[in-house]
């Protein structure tokens, strides 16, 4: 990449962080292309589309995500952990939630292999969690997953303090093995 093609693509992927932090995953492009300092052509020719942005954003995230599940030992407070950092991740921008969903059913987005391989780490971690006897063994990977997203989904939508969590801790104690 040429150097002032480079910096573009800089300023765009840092403009494209502050403006989902602070408007969600459905900030203007053309404010972030504006911010930049380029037009919304340059965006395009970067990022054709709003998910490979989100992908550039969020394959380093992914990406170690994935690695720390491949890593994690096979016990309860290991996946809790590795959880809890799931859904953090899943909430540092309004809407992320939504988009991880609707990519794991496109697999013509750019961000889909990288949530895939995430979830596919997830559930290679559940599957030597409930091997080793720390989790229920009946738990589908789909389901876990399912309930993952769903309390980091139903802690964006609250405008209290964040009930993660709690929520958290209530799924764990009906994950244990009977």
């Amino acid at each position: 990449m040429r150097a002032d093609a480079r910096r573009n693509h800089e300023r765009l992927v840092a403009e494209a962080r502050a403006a989902f932090a602070e408007h969600g995953t459905e900030a203007s492009l053309e404010d972030i292309a504006r911010r930049a300092g380029v037009g919304i052509g340059t965006l395009y020719r970067h990022f054709p589309s709003r998910d490979a942005l989100l992908e550039a954003l969020l394959r380093e995230r992914f990406d170690t995500l994935a690695a720390q599940a491949r890593e994690a030992p096979a016990t309860r407070d290991a996946l809790l952990s590795w959880t809890r950092t799931l859904t953090e991740s899943s909430t540092a921008y309004r809407g992320l939630v939504t988009a991880f969903l609707t990519t794991l059913r496109d697999e013509s987005s750019a961000l889909y292999a990288s949530c895939k391989a995430m979830n596919a780490a997830a559930s290679d971690l559940l599957a030597r969690t409930q091997k080793a006897g720390e989790i229920r063994p009946d738990l589908e990977p789909s389901e876990f997953l399912t309930l993952t997203y769903g309390i980091a989904w139903a802690d964006e939508q609250v405008a209290a303090p964040p009930r993660r969590d709690r929520l958290l801790a209530l799924l764990f104690d009906g994950l244990r093995p009977s």
